[in-house]
């Protein structure tokens, strides 16, 4: 993911003050002791009925961010898989494209999908979204999940811009993607602002998004002149549009409890 700044009015009631000056590992981030485990070995999950985020058409469970449907780049393929069809480039990125994001919002939830990414290409799975028309991007108010070919893409020079990485914060280890054309998995845990990160069956980060140990992570980011981005421990989930072909399937939802 790269960002173009813009100067944005956040929401009043989402302002805080984002301090420190180095940021904070992921090891230094306070995390529940109960789920220190195993990469192997879950110890926060679900436990009601999923929910298929594929279920349907497209709009029934999406929609472009800002708008109130899908754009038209958006489709299905024959093998079920949603993509981005980026074969019509205007001026603006992906004719009929945008970040896609779910109709509705989540808390304390586990979301597994996999994801494919065209060569060199460019990603993301966005959490904890919160949609309003003075947020006019999904990366104003959440975390990122990165999505990228780690083998060519030139983020992929940066150690916190790889594939399961939190974007431009936390570099995911081991690095275990998958190359371009090929399938991934992915588990994203959300649990009252502890997230884990999941990527083909290993959990390569962990850290809570409260607190002070978060805001001075923020604060040494991209992002540290963003107020919204990172407040919220809920909201809604984005895929999304970087002008690069992308498929997802398998996505699904359900509420957490603790083992």
């Amino acid at each position: 993911m790269q960002y173009s700044y813009l100067t944005v009015v956040a929401l009043p009631f989402l302002l805080y003050s984002c301090g420190g000056n180095e940021a904070t590992r992921a090891e230094d981030m306070p995390t529940p002791e109960e789920v220190m485990t195993s990469a192997g070995e879950p110890m926060i999950e679900g436990n009601g009925e999923w929910t298929d985020l594929m279920e349907g058409d497209i709009a029934d469970n999406w929609h472009t961010y800002g708008e109130d449907a899908p754009g038209a780049a958006w489709k299905v393929d024959d093998e079920g898989a949603l993509y981005l069809d980026t074969s019509n480039k205007g001026e603006h990125g992906v004719v009929g494209g945008g970040d896609l994001v779910t109709n509705e919002s989540y808390a304390n939830y586990e979301l597994e999908l996999d994801w494919k990414i065209g060569e060199c290409g460019n990603s993301g799975l966005i959490y904890n979204v919160i949609e309003h028309d003075t947020l006019p991007y999904p990366w104003l108010s959440g975390p990122e999940m990165q999505i990228l070919d780690n083998s060519c893409h030139p983020d992929a020079k940066i150690v916190t811009h790889r594939a399961g990485d939190l974007y431009d914060m936390i570099t995911g280890e081991p690095e275990n993607v998958k190359p371009a054309g090929e399938w991934n998995s992915i588990r994203l845990v959300v649990k009252d602002g502890y997230v884990e990160h999941w990527q083909n069956g290993e959990r390569i980060v962990t850290y809570t998004g409260k607190g002070e140990p978060w805001k001075a992570m923020i604060a040494d980011s991209k992002f540290k002149d963003y107020p919204t981005f990172g407040s919220s421990t809920s909201g809604k989930i984005s895929l999304q549009d970087h002008g690069d072909p992308v498929w997802f399937r398998n996505i699904r939802i359900r509420e957490l409890s603790s083992k």
